[in-house]
């Protein structure tokens, strides 16, 4: 029996000439990195950061005089001695690109800017991470001990949200946690009927408690089912938390961020150096304070934090 003819063009013979549409590399590490949006940023001269206070704020007097008294009283602000001083921390890597690769397979999309992109996305997701958990500068390492609380119940509860308010209450400016952190609340708030509001900032929708907006950050850790809840005071001149950078750097493509051309080796790979240099200071120990121990378990997992 002899083979049907073929009346037409067939879709895979025709898809030979066709071109697909192709998208830039896509990068699912990639978040929305809210922390770094919402900090103030200061320049810093030479990488150093000097952090002056007043040794006793409780030494500085004042009073208010009867109209019978001729004498004023005498008072100063002293200041500490050994201000603590923050240098810059850098993150950075080299990224190599075959040149073959970049001459040949640029088209629709530069092989080099591209690389460049996810490369400096990856190290900005880096710097949420250590101005969340340096050890050094980080938020975690620097909440003064009498800034510190735990949650009673295990799940973070209104209570809970309260008495951080408490400790950053001259002008706090966003509370910030895991996702699962966020949802335990919401889940709390659900149960003792009172849904916490919610707020657009950018373009998105966050949670609020009692009008201070939940910002979720993937970089606060989670360690045995237990995350923190962080809040903060920003800005230097509230005395509050601010992001450090170095500005005018050779090959400067951003706030602290440089990216320079190393050149081509023997083996036609060229180099560029990227990096990143950050910090982070507290102005005044009441500007961050932390919930610890909240549990973000569900039901199944954690029974006990909803008897």
């Amino acid at each position: 029996m002899a083979d049907t003819p073929q009346l037409a063009l067939g879709d895979a013979a025709a898809r030979q000439l066709a071109n697909a549409t192709k998208t830039v590399p896509q990068l699912s590490t990639i978040t929305p990195r809210w922390l770094t949006h919402l900090l103030q940023w200061i320049p810093v001269e030479a990488g150093i950061y000097r952090l002056n206070k007043v040794a006793d704020p409780e030494a500085v007097k004042v009073a208010c005089a009867k109209r019978d008294e001729a004498e004023l009283p005498v008072t100063f602000a002293d200041y500490d001695a050994a201000p603590r001083e923050y240098f810059l921390n850098a993150v950075a890597t080299v990224l190599d690109v075959h040149t073959r690769v970049s001459d040949l397979y640029s088209s629709p999309h530069d092989q080099i800017k591209e690389q460049l992109r996810l490369v400096i996305e990856t190290i900005k997701e880096r710097q949420e991470s250590e101005l969340i958990n340096n050890p050094d500068y980080g938020l975690l390492a620097n909440v003064a001990d009498e800034q510190r609380i735990s949650t009673i119940t295990g799940a973070p509860t209104p209570d809970d949200l309260d008495d951080l308010l408490t400790k950053v209450w001259k002008e706090p400016a966003f509370f910030l946690t895991h996702p699962l952190g966020i949802a335990a609340f919401g889940r709390e708030c659900t149960r003792r009927g009172v849904p916490p509001p919610t707020i657009s900032l950018f373009g998105s929708q966050f949670l609020t408690w009692r009008g201070i907006p939940l910002i979720p950050s993937d970089k606060v850790p989670v360690n045995d089912g237990k995350t923190s809840i962080l809040l903060l005071r920003v800005g230097d001149k509230r005395q509050g938390v601010v992001g450090l950078y170095q500005p005018g750097l050779p090959g400067e493509q951003g706030p602290g961020l440089s990216v320079r051309f190393m050149g081509i080796n023997r083996n036609a790979i060229a180099s560029y150096l990227i990096s990143l240099y950050c910090s982070l200071a507290v102005h005044s120990d009441d500007a961050l304070a932390v919930l610890e121990d909240v549990e973000v378990g569900r039901y199944h997992e954690y029974p006990d934090t909803y008897r």
